[in-house]
């Protein structure tokens, strides 16, 4: 079965998208073959897997309002074998309102998901992970990407706020598993843009593993320039430069 797993916070600036695009390319190079959704208007995730995604790309809300297959979005990640993504473009900022109204509108993502899968199963191909990054809000892309997922993510950044929001975000994966997707899971939690120089880091750091026990990796993702860089060259931190920091952590 495909691990599907959104990575989500409704805190901005945690490391959603570096995280996902970055554990993407990470299990795509062990062999893994690995989709990513972008369910974020902004498209970072795309930028960084360097797919087409400016005005007028077939993307995401495309296959939310119905108007295409899942299929007809997807675009290879050039520079990684085995890893593809559906892109985002500005067209998504508008979907939760073109939504609000439509019927089943929580289940879109997770129908047109389950749809793929099934199809690359009838050809003999597989998915063995889809990961899906979650815009920073709790509105109506977060649920459907919550719905489609039977995992989530949680990045939580080192610094003073980490905790702050945390409760709202967990009663949202709580109603979500309770009233719309009974599989869905906290599975595991990262710890983002650690600066070991800094007794605040080492602070939230215990706190989080004191709150969450196992569900907290072991690995802490360290700050690091190079992971902030690589989009800007429409790459993963790990094809961008393999030996720092930031690329060790995710792998």
């Amino acid at each position: 079965m495909t691990r599907i797993i959104a990575v989500a916070n409704q805190k901005g600036g945690v490391g959603k998208t570096t995280t996902t695009v970055n554990i993407a390319a990470a299990l795509a190079l062990s062999g893994e073959s690995v989709l990513v959704v972008d369910l974020d208007p902004q498209g970072n995730a795309s930028t960084a897997l360097g797919i087409e995604h400016s005005e007028g790309t077939l993307n995401v809300h495309d296959v939310l309002t119905g108007e295409q297959p899942f299929e007809s979005i997807i675009q290879e990640c050039s520079d990684i074998s085995g890893l593809s993504g559906a892109p985002a473009t500005i067209d998504l900022a508008g979907a939760e309102i073109e939504l609000v109204a439509g019927d089943g509108r929580e289940y879109r993502l997770r129908r047109a998901i389950d749809g793929y899968l099934a199809t690359l199963g009838a050809r003999g191909a597989t998915c063995h992970y889809g990961l899906i990054d979650c815009p920073p809000s709790l509105g109506l892309l977060t649920l459907n990407g919550l719905v489609a997922a039977r995992e989530v993510l949680l990045p939580i950044q080192c610094e003073y706020y980490a905790l702050e929001g945390l409760s709202q975000l967990l009663r949202t994966v709580n109603m979500v598993s309770s009233h719309l997707n009974p599989d869905l899971l906290v599975s595991a939690i990262v710890l983002t843009m650690y600066d070991g120089r800094t007794r605040l880091a080492s602070q939230v750091v215990h706190e989080v593993r004191t709150h969450f026990g196992e569900r907290v990796l072991d690995t802490v993702v360290p700050r690091s320039v190079r992971v902030s860089e690589a989009p800007s060259y429409g790459q993963t931190v790990l094809t961008y430069d393999a030996n720092s920091p930031g690329s060790l952590a995710y792998r």
